[in-house]
Protein backbone atom coordinates (compact mmCIF):
# COMPACT_ATOMS: atom_id res chain seq x y z
CA UNK A 1 0.00 0.00 0.00
CA UNK A 2 1.51 3.57 -1.32
CA UNK A 3 1.31 6.20 1.20
CA UNK A 4 -1.33 9.40 -0.18
CA UNK A 5 0.76 12.79 -1.04
CA UNK A 6 1.06 14.77 2.03
CA UNK A 7 -1.04 17.12 1.03
CA UNK A 8 -3.99 14.25 1.07
CA UNK A 9 -2.94 13.16 4.78
CA UNK A 10 -3.95 16.18 5.92
CA UNK A 11 -6.91 16.93 4.24
CA UNK A 12 -7.91 13.60 5.30
CA UNK A 13 -7.15 14.44 9.18
CA UNK A 14 -8.66 18.03 9.25
CA UNK A 15 -11.87 16.57 7.59
CA UNK A 16 -12.11 14.38 10.46
CA UNK A 17 -10.95 16.69 13.04
CA UNK A 18 -13.79 19.20 11.31
CA UNK A 19 -16.11 16.64 11.97
CA UNK A 20 -15.07 15.89 15.64
CA UNK A 21 -15.03 19.70 16.66
CA UNK A 22 -18.75 19.95 15.09
CA UNK A 23 -19.89 16.90 16.93
CA UNK A 24 -18.97 18.18 20.21
CA UNK A 25 -20.72 20.96 20.25
CA UNK A 26 -24.31 17.93 20.42
CA UNK A 27 -23.24 17.52 23.96
CA UNK A 28 -21.66 20.82 25.38
CA UNK A 29 -24.55 22.65 24.91
CA UNK A 30 -26.12 20.48 27.80
CA UNK A 31 -23.43 22.50 30.29
CA UNK A 32 -24.26 25.73 28.69
CA UNK A 33 -27.57 26.11 28.56
CA UNK A 34 -28.25 23.83 31.68
CA UNK A 35 -27.75 22.78 35.15
CA UNK A 36 -24.12 21.48 35.28
CA UNK A 37 -25.64 18.01 36.80
CA UNK A 38 -27.94 17.30 33.82
CA UNK A 39 -25.22 16.39 31.64
CA UNK A 40 -24.80 13.18 33.95
CA UNK A 41 -28.73 13.12 34.72
CA UNK A 42 -30.52 14.51 32.74
CA UNK A 43 -33.57 14.50 34.92
CA UNK A 44 -31.73 16.94 36.73
CA UNK A 45 -32.74 19.93 34.58
CA UNK A 46 -35.67 20.66 32.36
CA UNK A 47 -38.24 19.10 30.15
CA UNK A 48 -37.34 15.18 29.66
CA UNK A 49 -40.33 13.95 27.55
CA UNK A 50 -41.30 13.75 23.83
CA UNK A 51 -39.19 15.60 21.62
CA UNK A 52 -36.77 16.68 24.76
CA UNK A 53 -36.55 13.01 25.52
CA UNK A 54 -35.71 12.04 21.67
CA UNK A 55 -32.76 14.28 21.13
CA UNK A 56 -31.69 13.18 24.48
CA UNK A 57 -31.58 9.14 23.63
CA UNK A 58 -30.09 10.42 19.98
CA UNK A 59 -27.51 12.78 21.72
CA UNK A 60 -26.55 10.03 23.59
CA UNK A 61 -26.66 7.34 21.39
CA UNK A 62 -24.31 9.25 18.53
CA UNK A 63 -22.93 11.96 20.43
CA UNK A 64 -21.83 11.55 23.70
CA UNK A 65 -18.10 10.41 24.29
CA UNK A 66 -17.74 9.49 20.91
CA UNK A 67 -16.59 12.72 19.27
CA UNK A 68 -14.44 14.07 22.14
CA UNK A 69 -12.70 10.34 21.85
CA UNK A 70 -12.29 11.57 18.13
CA UNK A 71 -10.85 14.61 19.15
CA UNK A 72 -8.19 13.24 21.63
CA UNK A 73 -6.79 10.18 19.40
CA UNK A 74 -6.53 13.46 16.79
CA UNK A 75 -4.67 15.46 19.54
CA UNK A 76 -2.15 12.62 20.07
CA UNK A 77 -1.57 11.86 16.30
CA UNK A 78 -1.27 15.75 15.78
CA UNK A 79 1.93 15.05 18.39
CA UNK A 80 3.29 12.47 15.60
CA UNK A 81 2.54 14.94 12.95
CA UNK A 82 3.79 18.16 14.35
CA UNK A 83 7.17 16.28 15.56
CA UNK A 84 7.61 15.42 12.11
CA UNK A 85 11.05 13.14 11.09
CA UNK A 86 13.18 14.68 13.85
CA UNK A 87 11.40 14.88 17.14
CA UNK A 88 14.85 15.68 19.17
CA UNK A 89 14.87 19.15 17.40
CA UNK A 90 10.91 19.66 17.58
CA UNK A 91 10.54 18.46 21.49
CA UNK A 92 11.33 22.23 22.42
CA UNK A 93 8.55 23.50 20.61
CA UNK A 94 6.16 21.01 21.94
CA UNK A 95 6.53 21.91 24.58
CA UNK A 96 6.37 25.37 24.03
CA UNK A 97 3.17 25.04 22.15
CA UNK A 98 1.80 22.84 25.01
CA UNK A 99 2.74 25.77 27.40
CA UNK A 100 0.86 28.19 25.31
CA UNK A 101 -2.20 26.04 25.14
CA UNK A 102 -2.35 25.61 28.93
CA UNK A 103 -2.45 29.25 29.55
CA UNK A 104 -4.94 29.75 26.61
CA UNK A 105 -7.03 27.16 28.22
CA UNK A 106 -6.30 28.69 31.53
CA UNK A 107 -8.02 31.74 30.47
CA UNK A 108 -10.86 29.80 28.69
CA UNK A 109 -12.20 27.65 31.87
CA UNK A 110 -11.76 30.03 34.29
CA UNK A 111 -13.08 33.32 32.46
CA UNK A 112 -16.15 31.70 29.86
CA UNK A 113 -16.80 28.15 30.44
CA UNK A 114 -15.67 25.31 33.48
CA UNK A 115 -16.13 22.85 30.32
CA UNK A 116 -12.98 23.17 28.83
CA UNK A 117 -10.37 20.76 27.08
CA UNK A 118 -7.94 22.65 26.50
CA UNK A 119 -5.92 22.35 29.98
CA UNK A 120 -6.56 18.34 30.34
CA UNK A 121 -5.15 18.29 26.27
CA UNK A 122 -1.93 20.75 27.33
CA UNK A 123 -1.31 19.05 30.53
CA UNK A 124 -1.94 15.07 28.55
CA UNK A 125 -0.01 16.30 25.60
CA UNK A 126 2.87 17.58 27.91
CA UNK A 127 2.86 13.37 29.30
CA UNK A 128 1.83 11.69 26.07
CA UNK A 129 4.73 12.60 24.03
CA UNK A 130 7.07 11.16 26.25
CA UNK A 131 6.11 7.69 24.50
CA UNK A 132 6.04 9.34 20.81
CA UNK A 133 9.38 6.92 20.20
CA UNK A 134 7.16 3.38 21.10
CA UNK A 135 6.11 1.41 18.60
CA UNK A 136 2.35 1.31 17.10
CA UNK A 137 1.36 -2.01 19.04
CA UNK A 138 3.18 -0.55 22.40
CA UNK A 139 1.27 2.60 22.08
CA UNK A 140 -2.14 0.37 21.57
CA UNK A 141 -1.52 -1.64 24.62
CA UNK A 142 -0.64 0.90 26.66
CA UNK A 143 -3.45 3.41 25.17
CA UNK A 144 -6.11 0.34 26.31
CA UNK A 145 -4.27 -0.31 29.86
CA UNK A 146 -5.51 3.52 30.52
CA UNK A 147 -8.69 3.38 28.78
CA UNK A 148 -9.60 0.11 30.88
CA UNK A 149 -8.67 1.34 33.95
CA UNK A 150 -10.35 4.85 33.63
CA UNK A 151 -13.29 2.87 33.23
CA UNK A 152 -13.26 0.28 35.69
CA UNK A 153 -12.63 2.99 38.19
CA UNK A 154 -15.73 5.06 37.04
CA UNK A 155 -17.87 2.08 36.90
CA UNK A 156 -16.76 2.11 40.41
CA UNK A 157 -17.52 4.86 41.61
CA UNK A 158 -20.96 5.39 40.22
CA UNK A 159 -21.66 1.89 41.33
CA UNK A 160 -20.98 3.00 45.29
CA UNK A 161 -23.85 5.07 45.04
CA UNK A 162 -25.41 1.77 45.57
CA UNK A 163 -23.41 1.28 49.32
CA UNK A 164 -23.99 4.80 50.59
CA UNK A 165 -27.43 5.45 53.02
CA UNK A 166 -29.62 7.39 50.34
CA UNK A 167 -27.52 6.28 47.22
CA UNK A 168 -30.54 6.37 45.66
CA UNK A 169 -31.34 10.25 45.65
CA UNK A 170 -29.49 12.20 43.26
CA UNK A 171 -29.64 15.73 45.58
CA UNK A 172 -28.02 13.56 47.89
CA UNK A 173 -25.36 11.96 46.17
CA UNK A 174 -24.60 15.36 44.23
CA UNK A 175 -26.26 14.58 41.13
CA UNK A 176 -29.12 17.17 41.00
CA UNK A 177 -29.92 20.40 43.28
CA UNK A 178 -32.51 20.86 45.61
CA UNK A 179 -35.49 23.49 43.65
CA UNK A 180 -34.37 26.24 45.90
CA UNK A 181 -30.65 25.51 44.33
CA UNK A 182 -31.00 24.95 40.99
CA UNK A 183 -33.24 28.54 40.87
CA UNK A 184 -30.58 30.00 42.52
CA UNK A 185 -27.79 28.56 39.64
CA UNK A 186 -30.50 29.67 37.30
CA UNK A 187 -31.00 33.32 38.45
CA UNK A 188 -27.41 33.24 38.96
CA UNK A 189 -26.23 32.69 34.92
CA UNK A 190 -29.47 34.97 34.12
CA UNK A 191 -28.30 38.20 35.70
CA UNK A 192 -24.87 38.26 33.91
CA UNK A 193 -21.71 37.44 32.81
CA UNK A 194 -20.02 39.04 35.68
CA UNK A 195 -22.49 37.64 38.35
CA UNK A 196 -21.51 33.65 37.58
CA UNK A 197 -17.89 34.00 37.34
CA UNK A 198 -16.76 33.45 41.08
CA UNK A 199 -19.27 30.09 40.30
CA UNK A 200 -17.75 29.07 36.99
CA UNK A 201 -14.30 29.42 38.54
CA UNK A 202 -14.87 27.17 41.79
CA UNK A 203 -16.91 24.66 39.15
CA UNK A 204 -13.63 24.82 37.00
CA UNK A 205 -11.42 24.24 39.74
CA UNK A 206 -13.67 21.20 41.48
CA UNK A 207 -14.01 19.79 37.28
CA UNK A 208 -9.87 20.03 37.01
CA UNK A 209 -9.05 17.85 39.76
CA UNK A 210 -11.64 15.70 39.55
CA UNK A 211 -10.67 15.14 35.73
CA UNK A 212 -6.96 15.33 36.51
CA UNK A 213 -7.78 12.10 39.08
CA UNK A 214 -10.76 10.07 37.30
CA UNK A 215 -10.05 11.14 33.82
CA UNK A 216 -7.25 11.36 33.00
CA UNK A 217 -6.18 8.10 32.14
CA UNK A 218 -8.82 8.02 29.49
CA UNK A 219 -7.61 11.40 28.10
CA UNK A 220 -4.23 10.04 27.41
CA UNK A 221 -5.18 6.76 26.66
CA UNK A 222 -6.78 7.81 23.77
CA UNK A 223 -4.03 9.95 22.97
CA UNK A 224 -2.02 6.71 22.62
CA UNK A 225 -4.72 5.03 20.44
CA UNK A 226 -4.14 8.44 17.92
CA UNK A 227 -0.90 7.85 17.89
CA UNK A 228 -0.47 4.41 16.99
CA UNK A 229 -3.69 4.94 14.47
CA UNK A 230 -1.52 7.34 12.70
CA UNK A 231 1.40 4.94 12.90
CA UNK A 232 -0.03 2.45 11.61
CA UNK A 233 -0.98 4.80 8.25
CA UNK A 234 -4.74 4.71 9.68
CA UNK A 235 -4.93 8.42 9.23
CA UNK A 236 -2.85 8.96 6.50
CA UNK A 237 -4.97 7.03 4.42
CA UNK A 238 -2.66 3.80 3.89
CA UNK A 239 -4.96 1.16 4.94
CA UNK A 240 -6.58 -0.63 2.07
CA UNK A 241 -10.65 -0.11 1.36
CA UNK A 242 -11.45 -3.25 2.72
CA UNK A 243 -9.37 -2.77 6.17
CA UNK A 244 -11.24 0.51 6.44
CA UNK A 245 -14.73 -1.13 5.34
CA UNK A 246 -14.03 -3.50 8.17
CA UNK A 247 -12.81 -1.81 10.72
CA UNK A 248 -15.86 0.71 10.45
CA UNK A 249 -18.38 -2.65 10.09
CA UNK A 250 -16.81 -3.71 13.58
CA UNK A 251 -16.87 -0.37 15.41
CA UNK A 252 -20.45 0.71 14.25
CA UNK A 253 -21.72 -2.82 14.21
CA UNK A 254 -20.72 -3.11 17.87
CA UNK A 255 -20.56 0.17 19.43
CA UNK A 256 -23.83 1.34 18.10
CA UNK A 257 -25.86 -1.26 19.45
CA UNK A 258 -24.48 -1.01 22.91
CA UNK A 259 -24.66 2.66 22.78
CA UNK A 260 -28.40 2.26 22.03
CA UNK A 261 -28.65 -0.73 24.69
CA UNK A 262 -27.41 2.03 27.08
CA UNK A 263 -29.76 5.10 26.19
CA UNK A 264 -33.19 2.63 26.49
CA UNK A 265 -31.62 1.23 30.00
CA UNK A 266 -31.17 4.58 31.20
CA UNK A 267 -34.63 5.77 30.37
CA UNK A 268 -35.94 2.28 30.98
CA UNK A 269 -35.21 2.80 34.54
CA UNK A 270 -36.27 6.32 34.02
CA UNK A 271 -32.66 7.52 34.96
CA UNK A 272 -32.08 5.49 38.29
CA UNK A 273 -28.95 6.44 40.47
CA UNK A 274 -28.45 2.97 41.17
CA UNK A 275 -28.02 1.66 37.75
CA UNK A 276 -26.51 4.36 36.39
CA UNK A 277 -23.04 2.97 36.57
CA UNK A 278 -24.39 0.02 34.01
CA UNK A 279 -25.68 2.31 31.37
CA UNK A 280 -22.57 4.55 31.64
CA UNK A 281 -20.12 1.89 31.88
CA UNK A 282 -21.92 0.28 28.27
CA UNK A 283 -21.86 3.94 26.69
CA UNK A 284 -18.01 4.27 28.10
CA UNK A 285 -17.01 1.01 26.16
CA UNK A 286 -19.28 2.06 23.20
CA UNK A 287 -18.10 5.39 22.74
CA UNK A 288 -14.69 3.54 21.68
CA UNK A 289 -16.01 1.53 18.88
CA UNK A 290 -18.59 4.15 17.69
CA UNK A 291 -15.22 6.48 17.57
CA UNK A 292 -13.27 3.77 15.44
CA UNK A 293 -16.48 3.16 13.24
CA UNK A 294 -16.87 7.31 12.53
CA UNK A 295 -13.14 7.45 11.46
CA UNK A 296 -12.90 4.26 9.66
CA UNK A 297 -16.03 5.46 7.61
CA UNK A 298 -14.52 9.31 6.92
CA UNK A 299 -11.22 8.08 5.97
CA UNK A 300 -12.82 5.19 3.81
CA UNK A 301 -14.70 8.31 2.11
CA UNK A 302 -11.50 9.95 1.84
CA UNK A 303 -9.61 7.03 0.28
CA UNK A 304 -12.25 6.71 -2.07
CA UNK A 305 -12.19 10.09 -3.06
CA UNK A 306 -15.52 10.98 -5.01
CA UNK A 307 -16.57 13.09 -2.21
CA UNK A 308 -13.84 15.55 -2.09
CA UNK A 309 -16.06 18.37 -3.12
CA UNK A 310 -18.55 18.00 -0.35
CA UNK A 311 -15.88 17.04 2.34
CA UNK A 312 -13.70 20.39 1.76
CA UNK A 313 -16.12 23.01 4.12
CA UNK A 314 -15.70 19.79 6.71
CA UNK A 315 -11.87 19.74 6.17
CA UNK A 316 -12.44 23.46 6.45
CA UNK A 317 -14.06 23.67 9.86
CA UNK A 318 -11.45 20.96 10.66
CA UNK A 319 -8.10 23.36 9.84
CA UNK A 320 -10.00 25.83 12.19
CA UNK A 321 -10.91 23.46 15.17
CA UNK A 322 -8.85 25.54 17.68
CA UNK A 323 -10.80 28.51 16.44
CA UNK A 324 -14.31 26.89 16.06
CA UNK A 325 -14.33 25.34 19.67
CA UNK A 326 -13.71 28.71 21.10
CA UNK A 327 -16.08 30.21 18.98
CA UNK A 328 -18.35 27.87 20.67
CA UNK A 329 -18.01 29.08 23.91
CA UNK A 330 -18.68 32.52 22.79
CA UNK A 331 -21.75 32.19 20.98
CA UNK A 332 -23.05 29.91 23.98
CA UNK A 333 -21.90 32.41 26.40
CA UNK A 334 -23.69 34.80 24.49
CA UNK A 335 -26.98 32.94 24.47
CA UNK A 336 -27.10 31.67 27.64
CA UNK A 337 -25.61 33.75 29.86
CA UNK A 338 -26.92 37.56 31.12
CA UNK A 339 -26.30 40.71 30.44
CA UNK A 340 -23.91 41.77 27.87
CA UNK A 341 -25.64 37.79 26.49
CA UNK A 342 -28.91 37.31 26.19
CA UNK A 343 -29.59 34.72 29.71
CA UNK A 344 -31.56 32.13 28.16
CA UNK A 345 -30.30 30.05 30.73
CA UNK A 346 -32.62 27.53 31.92
CA UNK A 347 -35.25 28.57 29.80
CA UNK A 348 -34.23 26.77 26.15
CA UNK A 349 -35.46 23.02 26.05
CA UNK A 350 -33.27 20.06 24.42
CA UNK A 351 -35.37 20.27 21.40
CA UNK A 352 -34.46 23.64 20.81
CA UNK A 353 -30.92 23.23 21.63
CA UNK A 354 -30.55 20.93 18.55
CA UNK A 355 -32.10 23.48 16.71
CA UNK A 356 -29.03 25.92 17.74
CA UNK A 357 -26.62 23.47 17.18
CA UNK A 358 -27.48 22.87 13.73
CA UNK A 359 -27.64 26.76 13.16
CA UNK A 360 -23.94 26.66 14.48
CA UNK A 361 -22.76 23.56 12.07
CA UNK A 362 -24.21 25.57 8.80
CA UNK A 363 -22.43 28.89 10.12
CA UNK A 364 -19.24 27.49 10.55
CA UNK A 365 -19.44 25.18 7.39
CA UNK A 366 -20.11 28.21 5.37
CA UNK A 367 -17.55 30.92 7.49
CA UNK A 368 -14.16 28.43 7.83
CA UNK A 369 -13.66 27.60 3.81
CA UNK A 370 -14.55 31.26 3.03
CA UNK A 371 -12.18 32.57 5.58
CA UNK A 372 -9.29 30.11 4.40
CA UNK A 373 -9.64 31.15 0.89
CA UNK A 374 -8.14 34.42 1.96
CA UNK A 375 -6.09 33.32 5.12
CA UNK A 376 -3.71 30.59 5.71
CA UNK A 377 -4.65 29.97 9.55
CA UNK A 378 -7.57 30.61 11.31
CA UNK A 379 -7.52 33.23 14.14
CA UNK A 380 -6.63 31.31 17.26
CA UNK A 381 -4.66 29.04 14.97
CA UNK A 382 -2.61 32.30 14.10
CA UNK A 383 -2.28 33.09 17.75
CA UNK A 384 -0.98 30.33 18.88
CA UNK A 385 1.83 29.61 16.15
CA UNK A 386 2.90 32.82 16.77
CA UNK A 387 3.12 32.66 20.42
CA UNK A 388 4.91 29.54 19.78
CA UNK A 389 7.77 30.56 17.35
CA UNK A 390 7.76 34.06 19.02
CA UNK A 391 7.24 35.87 15.92
CA UNK A 392 3.86 37.10 14.17
CA UNK A 393 3.41 34.16 11.39
CA UNK A 394 2.45 35.23 7.96
CA UNK A 395 -1.71 35.13 7.72
CA UNK A 396 -2.49 36.00 4.16
CA UNK A 397 -2.33 33.76 1.50
CA UNK A 398 -0.20 33.98 -1.38
CA UNK A 399 -1.34 34.55 -5.01
CA UNK A 400 1.08 30.97 -5.18
CA UNK A 401 -0.08 27.66 -4.98
CA UNK A 402 1.85 27.40 -1.65
CA UNK A 403 0.88 24.88 0.47
CA UNK A 404 -0.53 25.76 3.77
CA UNK A 405 1.39 24.31 6.72
CA UNK A 406 -0.58 21.60 8.72
CA UNK A 407 -2.74 22.08 11.91
CA UNK A 408 -2.47 20.21 14.82
CA UNK A 409 -5.55 18.45 16.14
Amino acid sequence: MSAQPQSNRFENIDTLRGLAVLGILMMNIQAFAMYNGAYQYPPAHMDLTGANLDVWFYAHVFFEMKFITIFSALFGAGILLMLGNDPAASTKIHYRRMLWLLLIGMIHAYVFWFGDILVPYALGGMLAVMARNMSARGLAILGASLVTLTGVLMAGIFASFNLIPDGADPVAVGMAASPEDLAENVAMYQAGFLDRLPFNAFITAIGQVMTAIFFSGRIIGVMFLGMALYKTGFLTLRWGLMSYLIAAAIGLGIGLPLAWWSGTHAIATDFSISEMWLHMSANYVASLFVALGYAATIMLICKVGIFNLILKPLAAVGRMAFTNYLTHTLVMTFIFVGPPGLGLFGTVERIDQFQIVVAVWIAQLIISPLWLSWFRFGPMEWVWRSLTYWKPQPMLKRKSSEPTPPTPA
